[in-house]
């Protein structure tokens, strides 16, 4: 990030907080340190990156209706490069003004802000708004040009950022009387596809998406939550693709006291699911395929402070293949001491991971994977410690772990709250694994907060 995008974000928390009569200002600095000894690359290289988080919430500017909403980080290196792109990094997440009426529950914000309902997953530059309708029914819109990461490459990049020239969406949701909310949502991303390009190009990163998503809690022991997302563009349908994008669902039900169990179902076609996107969050957006997961947890509270927790979960992507993840966690809390401890054991039976080579036609990714922790608090100290100790089973193949089988880790963490806007904590790692042999890493986090009032205020 540019010098003067530090500049901009710092006028602008400190104007927001010049206007403010109820101000809040939360800051998260993280400093790390580590060193790596990796064979073949050099050992004295010493990585000390600095990360600040700085948000500020500013309410009441001028009328109790206004206020201001401001989040951003910045990261520096203070020795050798860490990150690719750069001694320097840095965004900003979220800014924006939002005015809230006092009727119909109605909102509206302008400026950088994240959508998340509906079909709409998105960080826009733009205006949004919502408001409930008469018999259980709301409304939400939002316009504007989407925030376009740079993580695509050099190649991609000017493209994706001429195609999606504008983006737009709504949902209309209906709330059902003591059971929950339902809702139809539309998507547009970018106002002409890659085909109709006065220079048609191979790449289409515009998205026209419908979806529809659920909320519901029929009975007292049973909620279900989810949504569907269709592609509606006009490109060209990929050999068995439904058009489903995705498919997301969840299920809880309290079988009796003391016992619950819930199931998950996920199916995604990436053609549809990744393209336009540049969230962060979201893995290659180039990646084409199918990926689908079904899992189950059933929770038992045996006793009043021990609880045990047997999961499953079986995935499935067209390139790669069939994983399976099964295992048990034994969860205790001792609530008058503020002690919390756990254990648990988990076998993974992964797929064979194909090799272009004649000796070694195909390795396993198949471990099982071992894990101890235990978290205390005292007073205003606090203390963690967690072990993980995974074996894999197909180390004399696999390239990536140069025939060694175990690999170990760590983590230590301490913390102290001095007051009630300030804790300062540090975290410690070793790990011995097979492609950094022996790693430490250091982490010290300081979080602050304060707020002030206008007279007469809290």
């Amino acid at each position: 990030m540019k010098h003067r995008t530090h500049v901009a974000l710092l006028a602008v928390l400190v104007s927001g907080a010049a206007w403010g009569q109820d101000v809040s200002v939360y800051s998260t600095t993280i400093a790390q340190m580590w060193k790596s000894d990796i064979p073949g690359f050099d050992k004295t290289a010493t990585y000390t990156p600095a990360t600040e988080f700085l948000g500020i919430d500013a309410n009441k500017l001028g009328t109790d209706a206004l206020s201001l909403h401001l989040y951003g980080w910045g990261r520096t290196d203070l020795k050798d490069q860490s990150a690719i792109g750069g001694k320097t990094a840095g965004d900003l997440t979220y800014g924006y003004l939002q005015y809230a009426f006092d009727r119909a529950n109605a909102q509206v914000k302008a400026g950088r802000f994240t959508i998340n309902q509906g079909v709409g997953n998105e960080m826009v530059d733009g205006v949004y708004a919502y408001t409930d309708l008469l018999d259980g029914w709301n409304v939400t819109a939002f316009a504007g040009k989407p925030v376009v990461y740079k993580n695509l490459g050099n190649v991609p990049q000017a493209s994706i950022s001429f195609q999606r020239d504008y983006t737009f969406g709504t949902r209309l949701g209906y709330r059902i009387k003591r059971m929950g909310e339902i809702g139809l949502s539309y998507l547009q991303d970018g106002s002409t596809p890659a085909m109709d390009l006065p220079i048609p190009e191979t790449l289409d990163f515009t998205r026209r998406q419908l979806g529809a998503d659920l909320s519901l809690a029929p009975c007292s022991f049973i909620d279900v939550t989810g949504r569907t997302v269709f592609d509606v563009s006009r490109r060209q349908q990929a050999e068995h693709s439904t058009r489903i994008a995705e498919s997301d669902y969840r299920v809880g039900v309290k079988i009796m006291d003391g016992l619950r169990f819930n199931g998950s179902f996920t199916d995604r076609d990436f053609l549809y699911y990744y393209t336009g996107s540049t969230l962060p969050n979201l893995f290659d957006m180039n990646e084409r395929g199918k990926f689908k997961a079904v899992g189950g947890n059933l929770t038992w509270t045996a006793v009043a402070n021990l609880q045990l927790v047997a999961d499953v979960r079986r995935t499935n992507r067209d390139e790669y293949g069939t994983a399976t993840r099964a295992g048990l966690d034994a969860r205790y809390n001792l609530a008058a001491q503020h002690v919390l401890a756990g254990v648990g054991y988990h076998k993974v039976n992964a797929f064979n991971v194909a090799l272009v080579d004649s000796t070694t036609p195909s390795h396993s990714l198949s471990h099982s994977e071992a894990r101890a922790w235990v978290m205390a608090e005292r007073g205003a100290f606090s203390a963690s410690l967690d072990a993980i100790r995974l074996h894999y089973s197909g180390a004399s193949t696999n390239p990536n772990l140069i025939g060694k089988s175990i690999e170990s880790q760590l983590v230590g963490s301490v913390g102290y709250q001095a007051n009630e806007g300030l804790k300062v904590s540090a975290d410690l790692s070793y790990a011995d694994t097979p492609l950094y042999k022996k790693q430490a890493m250091g982490l010290v986090r300081i979080e602050y907060r304060f707020g002030f009032a206008a007279k007469g205020g809290k």
